[in-house]
């Protein structure tokens, strides 16, 4: 598996973690330190905001179930997928991410959108 796919599966695997020293390890593993995370809801810079962050959206939607979606697309640092967040085997929500990460793959920043978009 190349470096950036193991730090996309890390970060999946931190949203899917209720233990924060193993949140904590995945997120140094996979993120650098100054990771730029944005979706709808957030706009916040740093390991510590992002896990301030996962704990937070964790403790709104207890027991989720994050996944990627789709396969990852990857083209000059930027990777594109899908993802879903699943509630008693339920999707509540789908959506997209493109991350970029640095040339050892660890992830710099993270654009988050809510949903599907939908054709005209």
């Amino acid at each position: 598996m190349s470096d950036y796919m193991e730090n996309l599966t890390k970060m999946m695997a931190i949203w899917n973690t209720t233990d924060a020293a193993e949140k904590r390890r995945l997120t140094e593993e996979s993120m650098e330190h100054n990771v730029h995370f944005v979706d709808p809801n957030h706009n916040i810079i740093g390991r510590d905001a992002f896990l301030k962050m996962v704990d937070q959206v964790q403790g709104e939607i207890p027991g989720a179930a994050y996944s990627r979606a789709s396969e990852a697309d990857i083209q000059n640092n930027h990777c594109r997928y899908h993802w879903a967040i699943h509630m008693n085997g339920e999707l509540i929500m789908p959506g997209f991410d493109v991350t970029e990460v640095n040339d050892a793959g660890k992830i710099v920043k993270v654009i988050g959108f809510f949903q599907i978009l939908e054709r005209d």
